[in-house]
């Protein structure tokens, strides 16, 4: 049995193959544009899933570049109408629609007070592409399903092309090249383990930290959406504080380890939460022995999330109709979200 969210999940790789081969020339401009710009601010602009590859670009940003960044609260410009400093600021949305006023308006704010705005957008006729300076096609076409799978990949890989070029970085360009492959492979991996185990499940707790952080956001959004399963994403450093206190026997907890500084402290963390009866899902590469789930590697580490996303949204879509769930249809939503 198939649905619009899986067929739309597999395609992944063929609208990042498209990206890829498009737009080249206008995201080495955008990198020249940010190398010679100075920015005192850096923000991004996203609700959702959006907000979740904001995350992922942001840490690339730091890690790379040395450029904080902050999420912006929209109602400060929305509702609060508050006098913010624009100019040497570097303001990034993400959309699938490009329709939501409170992501457009923010935009169309900063752009108005001198500050560089880019819009990472799907729909590149929507009042979001028009609204910014740099409006970049994520090229992953019409999305049908209502929970964002293509859409959201292609996310990634626009934000990772655009760290790139600032960076002009060209080992991460020739790691970009090589996604579609591995997204393709990604597809492939067995995640039915975790179907088996979350099928009857309650709720879950799911696990990241740097880098892979963003995929836990993403992934428990999704666990919410799809199979009506109340999950919470945390950060592997904060798990020991309060959330340690949920932990039971049986306790599902979701663990993405991928490649990096992090890795360690998660597998650690997935042999604690073991000893003390927890149901540990550790997501992990194949190098690593007591893995429940192998996580595909990228040509760059960096690239990893990128292809953890792509195994989980293959197995999400499977849960759902394993719990008895449309995930075409999930409770109370609907394609498009304005919010304001």
């Amino acid at each position: 049995m198939t649905s619009m969210m899986l067929e739309e999940a597999m395609s992944a790789a063929d609208c990042v193959a498209l990206q890829l081969a498009s737009d080249t020339e206008r995201y080495a401009e955008l990198g020249r544009k940010l190398r010679s710009t100075q920015f005192s601010t850096a923000l991004t602009i996203a609700r959702g899933s959006s907000d979740h590859a904001c995350n992922y670009v942001a840490y690339l940003i730091m890690a790379r570049l040395g450029r904080v960044v902050a999420s912006l609260p929209m109602s400060l410009v929305t509702l609060n109408k508050s006098p913010l400093k624009t100019r040497d600021t570097l303001a990034i949305s993400i959309s699938q629609s490009g329709q939501s006023p409170d992501v457009v308006e923010p935009i169309t704010y900063f752009r108005d007070g001198g500050a560089t705005t880019v819009a990472l957008v799907n729909d590149i006729d929507s009042p979001l592409a028009n609204a910014a300076e740099w409006a970049m096609p994520l090229r992953a076409g019409k999305e049908k399903s209502v929970a964002a799978t293509k859409s959201f990949i292609a996310s990634l890989v626009a934000g990772a092309r655009m760290v790139a070029q600032w960076q002009n970085d060209p080992e991460l360009l020739a790691g970009l090249e090589a996604l579609p492959e591995s997204l393709l492979d990604a597809t492939r991996v067995d995640w039915s383990p975790a179907v088996e185990v979350l099928a009857p499940a309650r709720n879950i707790m799911v696990v990241g930290r740097g880098i892979s952080f963003p995929v836990a956001l993403e992934s428990a959004l999704k666990f919410k959406e799809t199979s009506a399963l109340q999950a919470e994403a945390f950060s592997g450093a904060e798990i020991r504080h309060g959330p340690m206190a949920l932990i039971e026997d049986g306790y599902p907890l979701l663990i993405f380890a991928t490649r990096g500084p992090t890795q360690a402290g998660l597998l650690q963390l997935a042999q604690d939460m073991r000893g003390r009866g927890a149901k540990v899902l550790l997501a992990a590469p194949a190098d690593v022995p007591d893995r429940d789930l192998t996580l595909p590697v990228a040509a760059n580490p960096d690239l990893d999330p990128i292809l953890a996303i792509q195994s989980f949204y293959v197995m999400a879509a499977r849960l759902a109709q394993a719990r008895g769930m449309d995930p075409d249809a999930p409770r109370h939503l609907s394609k498009v979200t304005r919010t304001s």
